[in-house]
């Protein structure tokens, strides 16, 4: 075989391998934990969270000092504007002790009360900090900014037409566990205001 024959052989197959690699990319989207409904894909909607099986929470201290002092899912209010929001999980978290907390963690339950159907999910609220005395309101409703974190959006809160028990913990390590439990009202497609 000549040189320029083979020359171009490898040519070939080096474009043929780079259209596989690129191929086989998926586009740059990075997800995280993240579920979609049937017929999408996960890098369609990178920011779907996966429900959890249990709770990775290990946290067993009793010392006092993290509170949850606030927990809306509907008629939700803007703390600090007082202006109201759509309807999301938020709850404001004070920190009660005399040191800066870090490295929050919240998992919640969702339960439709009618068909007992349940989902948990897991979050670690990155980029929180609590400093002695400060109260701080996190939001689950895919919006950017700080103190906002991810929701799955087709969730039993969002889908179901039942009465929803949401039940939430929050941990900061070297402190008991904050818990909080609320109730959306049956219905689904809340708007701000109602």
């Amino acid at each position: 075989m000549n040189k320029g024959r083979l020359a171009g052989i490898i040519a070939m197959a080096a474009l043929a391998l780079g259209a596989v690699a690129v191929a086989g990319c998926g586009g740059g989207t990075t997800t995280t934990s993240s579920t979609a409904s049937p017929g999408t894909t996960a890098s369609q909607s990178p920011t779907q969270v996966l429900p959890v099986t249990s709770n990775p929470i290990t946290n067993t201290s009793t010392k006092p000092g993290l509170k949850i002092t606030e927990i809306m899912v509907e008629n939700n209010v803007d703390p600090a504007t007082k202006k109201d929001l759509t309807d999301r999980l938020q709850f404001s978290l004070k920190n009660t002790s005399t040191a800066t907390m870090t490295d929050l963690e919240a998992f919640y339950d969702m339960t439709d009360s009618n068909t007992g159907a349940t989902e948990s999910y897991y979050q670690k609220l990155t980029g929180l900090t609590l400093a002695p005395g400060e109260t701080k309101t996190v939001y689950f409703d895919n919006e950017t900014g700080p103190d906002h974190y991810p929701e799955n959006t087709y969730s039993l809160y969002r889908t179901s037409k039942n009465k929803v028990v949401v039940t939430v913990q929050v941990s900061a390590p070297g402190y008991a566990i904050a818990t909080a439990e609320v109730t959306k009202d049956a219905g689904t497609g809340e708007t701000a205001g109602e």
